[in-house]
């Protein structure tokens, strides 16, 4: 009866575990306080080895008052250049100005911008623009969703013209330059963009030069000001191939001396390029259009340093560990891959050596100082990964010398792993290595996950924040190293006690990484959850004895349904801004706009199975398995004779990655069908509206339009001269309201 129960009970233990795990969330940062206006000041390149109290004293000055952060600039083109952050910024979303692939170098910046009349300015091909990102590019963007969720919108500058045009090329205000007392522009609209600038280049001097200038101009923006403004200053894109980190400051009230983060990062210090839209709307307590957005609202978080200096050297110092990690991760994947085949090609003939003949023609054993320096080369290639996560203890990244460091960290880490495993107690038993290794290895990732994936992030085995693909919790290689030492060491566990009590072992110790893995303030993956949950009941039904049977499959197919459903239950029923990865996708399906998020996911997870040399290894691994280990001299086959536990960890681990493999790959597969957003019926044409593209008559303003000040009566701060011409030719809206005119309205 306890056999036949085993798996039901697996399954709701489990599902259990990972709805406690899900429930238990630390106090998230609340909403921040309003503001009447909204200043963005993007410097294309800027980094924060540009910011320094002598060549940036009033950057310096505003990042010591307000919050600051690491920005992520990634768009819909690698690298982004300063035309595709521009668009980026104003899209809320993925976009890029030109469809294409990678390229070695950014084009120059040439956009066309008309001045039709003395106020605004159109972009002629902004049409083309929208076409482009609605409807060959995957992730749905709409440029100009920002300027088109408020009534009026300032531009100074190009690429702040390219950032504020609406979807039909309208920019409500346009200066091409600075004046010299902007306030009276900057008061005209509740948002403003100004284009102060690009640092670029390699050369100290040329970037200092660069970085004062903008610096000059963000002193004037910040002397004209309006009252109750919250200023954003951001490094919207890179300037060349290189991808790097740049500057984010806050700086208004409630944004005082703390760290920007964002729920689209999970990280604190970090936000993306994508959430500047919905931060600057969330600040004017206006509606964000999510179904356009790709971002989250950022928030301040408490518990920076006093010490600016310090501070900075953290978004700085992770900046220079992406870089080097991008160098460095490729090539120690290589050569691991290439030692492992070695490996896997010198043992064949050690293992048909160590099968006993009978007579006198078998073939003589192999010397035991060779199969023990064959074990032993074994264990180190199995902790290779894991050894490389500790290695980024050592901040080898700061030296000249990035490679050499990272070698010699990451050698003498494996060296002293390597002898605590044989050194372990047991080891000389059959099971003795397999248990060492899985145990060193998940406990080293659990640790990491548990005090914040610091290990992982931009780390050589983990994942870089210059992907924009994640900024917490596991990755890909984590997962995998975390589900083989959880399904392996429960199957050691599980063989050393009764037969009756395996499955209990199994679950127990299962359970503890579903909760791991799942939790989204810890592994926040909430498929590698499903997945090791499927593997975990599989192991704990086999664990017993026997082979993988339809039946069992099923209540592991059960156990992973159940797991998906309680995250997706307990998920959806929080805010909107805090939930997880699974939540939001499931609010997108509901929308009718998840096929962007599909690809998004999807896209991400088969280009990390496509180009890692890790997918390489495991498909040669089965291999060996296949044509080496399962033979009559393979031993593996006496092995799940006699440990039946471990068998069953081995059918667990086979089922979790084929889960995971497969969701990923059928995710993409279906990308391609991109969910649209419903397109609404169309309204009766309003007597004010003017034609989306020209300019259109200025209605005389009623009463209701009287200018006090520069501003209406709105509680909001709009603009009185926000007029039917400065908004595009359209009558003015209600708060958050889209224009009728706009692409935008036949979208949502």
């Amino acid at each position: 009866m306890l056999r036949r129960v085993a798996p039901a009970l697996a399954a709701l233990a489990v599902a259990a575990a990972c709805a406690v795990a899900l429930a238990v969330r630390p106090p998230a940062g609340g909403p921040q306080e309003p503001v009447d206006y909204v200043v963005v000041v993007g410097v294309a390149g800027l980094r924060w080895e540009d910011v320094d109290p002598q060549s940036t004293p009033t950057l310096w000055a505003a990042a010591e008052r307000g919050s600051i952060g690491a920005l992520s600039v990634r768009s819909a083109r690698q690298p982004t250049c300063p035309v595709d952050g521009w668009l980026t910024l104003g899209a809320g979303n993925y976009a890029a100005w030109r469809q294409g692939g990678a390229s070695d170098r950014c084009p120059p910046f040439a956009v066309s911008i008309r001045r039709p009349d003395a106020t605004g300015a159109h972009l002629p091909d902004q049409r083309a623009v929208v076409s482009l990102n609605k409807e060959k590019l995957p992730w749905g963007a709409v440029p100009g969703a920002l300027p088109e969720s408020v009534r009026c919108t300032v531009a100074v500058g190009p690429g702040a013209a390219v950032a504020a045009a609406r979807p039909f090329g309208r920019v409500d205000r346009y200066e091409p330059t600075l004046p010299t007392d902007p306030a009276r522009l900057l008061a005209s609209c509740v948002l403003s963009i100004v284009d102060a600038g690009t640092v670029s280049g390699d050369d100290p001097g040329t970037r200092r030069a660069q970085a004062r200038a903008a610096d000059r101009r963000l002193a004037r923006v910040l002397a004209a000001r309006p009252p109750s403004s919250l200023v954003l200053v951001a490094g919207v894109s890179d300037t060349d191939a290189a991808s790097r980190l740049h500057v984010a400051v806050a700086d208004g009230p409630g944004w005082q001396r703390g760290w920007l983060t964002s729920p689209s990062t999970g990280r604190v210090g970090y936000l993306q390029l994508i959430d500047l839209a919905p931060t600057a709307l969330a600040a004017l307590a206006k509606p964000a259009p999510q179904r356009l957005f790709a971002g989250q609202a950022a928030h301040r978080v408490s518990g920076r340093p006093d010490d600016l200096r310090a501070a900075i050297a953290a978004p700085a110092d992770a900046d220079r560990e992406a870089r080097a990690q991008r160098r460095i991760a490729g090539s120690f994947f290589a050569v691991l891959t290439a030692a492992q085949v070695l490996l896997f090609l010198a043992v064949v003939p050690l293992l048909r050596r160590a099968r006993r003949h009978a007579g006198p023609g078998g073939a003589a054993p192999a010397p035991r100082r060779l199969l023990a320096v064959a074990e032993t080369l074994l264990v180190a290639a199995a902790l290779a990964i894991p050894t490389a996560l500790v290695a980024d203890l050592v901040p080898w990244w700061r030296s000249g010398r990035a490679g050499l460091l990272f070698t010699a960290a990451a050698l003498a880490v494996l060296a002293a792993a390597t002898a605590l495993v044989r050194a372990a107690p047991g080891y000389r038993r059959t099971l003795g290595p397999v248990a060492a290794v899985a145990a060193f290895a998940a406990a080293v990732v659990a640790a990491d996950v548990v005090t914040g994936a610091q290990l992982q992030l931009n780390g050589v085995a983990g994942y870089s924040a210059l992907e924009g693909r994640r900024y917490a919790g596991l990755g890909t290689v984590g997962l995998g190293v975390l589900i083989a030492g959880v399904l392996l060491g429960a199957g050691y566990l599980a063989q050393r006690v009764r037969r009756a009590w395996r499955p209990a072992v199994v679950v127990g110790i299962g359970g503890v990484g579903v909760m791991l893995v799942g939790s989204p303030y810890l592994g926040a993956d909430a498929v590698g959850a499903v997945a090791l949950t499927a593997g975990v009941c599989i192991a704990a039904a086999m664990s017993t004895g026997g082979w993988l049977t339809l039946a069992r499959l099923t209540w592991a197919t059960l156990a992973g349904l159940a797991v998906t459903v309680g995250f997706a239950v307990l998920d959806l029923r929080r805010a909107p801004e805090q939930r997880g990865s699974l939540g939001r996708f499931l609010s997108t399906l509901g929308e009718g706009t998840g096929g962007p998020a599909v690809h998004r996911t999807g896209a991400a997870n088969v280009t990390t199975l496509a180009t890692s040399p890790l997918t390489l290894l495991a498909l040669l691994a089965a291999v060996f398995v296949w044509l080496a280990l399962l033979r009559h001299w393979g031993g593996l086959k006496r092995l799940y004779g006699i440990y039946p536990a471990m068998r069953a960890a081995a059918a667990g681990i086979a089922v979790a990655t084929l889960i995971a493999g497969v969701v990923a790959l059928r995710v993409l597969d279906h990308a391609a069908d991109r969910t649209r957003p419903p397109v609404a019926p169309p309204s009766p044409p309003r007597p004010a509206a003017a034609p989306a593209a020209g300019p259109a008559p200025v209605s005389p303003p009623g009463p209701a339009a009287a200018p006090a000040a520069g501003r209406d009566t709105a509680p909001t701060g709009e603009s009185a001269a926000e007029s039917p011409a400065a908004a595009g030719g359209a009558s003015s809206p209600t708060p958050g309201e889209v224009l009728p005119s706009s692409p935008v309205d036949r979208v949502i």
